[in-house]
């Protein structure tokens, strides 16, 4: 069963639509891609998807329980934990107590501590630990972000940008940990502007443009699909 299953949803801003019927499925095991132009609806999935915008119709369903009409704090209990396209990490707090806040409230709680600190060496954070994070450069405070994410201990991870900020060093690395957390079992949708890190990592991708889902593949035939090209490069 897939972790996660949106089926036909519409966001409409007045007589806009943001989003047109748009259908997008993610198993545990995966890194299902989702990619697109700027303003092609992306960020408005993430949100419907994660409870912060509810959709004028359609459904999200959870390993297959309907949670389109439930908040972020329940979908979060149900194994569904995001990063954002604008960071949003506690800017006063280290590294490490950004981590353990979330620790200390998700099922990892009991062990909060050794948690948090299994995932900064897991994300390779540990040179950084005791940094604020409104010191770290946006490289590391995107891995930051990632790393409290983590400390939900999801079934479902959405990531928003991931990598932006990153030198081609920290990309590989973040690369080879995406693959790691598709391995132990985690469903992760990537969005992401670097093709390159999208290409490597994705065992799908799913293409958004004007609002509407118009290529769905593995990443070489994506890349190849006229529709896709058009999206990106203007061609007819």
């Amino acid at each position: 069963m897939a972790s996660l299953k949106v089926e036909g949803v519409t966001v409409a801003y007045g007589g806009n639509l943001a989003l047109d019927g748009v259908g997008l499925t993610a198993e545990r095991g995966r890194v299902t891609g989702l990619i697109g132009p700027n303003g092609a609806g992306k960020s408005t999935l993430f949100d419907v998807v994660s409870g912060l915008r509810r959709p004028s119709s359609g459904r999200v369903l959870l390993d297959g329980r309907d949670v389109t009409r439930l908040g972020p704090a329940r979908r979060a209990r149900h194994g569904l934990a995001r990063t954002f396209q604008r960071l949003e990490l506690f800017g006063r707090l280290s590294v490490r107590d950004n981590l353990l806040v979330a620790a200390e409230l998700g099922p990892g709680r009991r062990h909060a501590a050794r948690l948090a600190d299994e995932i900064i060496d897991r994300v390779g954070l540990a040179g950084v630990a005791g940094v604020l994070a409104d010191a770290l450069p946006t490289g590391a405070a995107r891995l930051a972000e990632v790393g409290r994410a983590l400390a939900a201990r999801p079934a479902l991870l959405l990531l928003d940008e991931p990598a932006a900020g990153q030198d081609a060093g920290e990309t590989e690395r973040f690369a080879a940990l995406l693959r790691s957390l598709a391995a132990d079992g985690t469903a992760v949708v990537l969005v992401e502007h670097d093709m390159g890190l999208v290409m490597s990592v994705c065992d799908e991708v799913h293409v958004l443009d004007l609002g509407k889902v118009i290529a769905v593949g593995p990443p070489e035939a994506v890349r190849r699909d006229a529709a896709v090209l058009a999206a990106y490069l203007g061609e007819p």
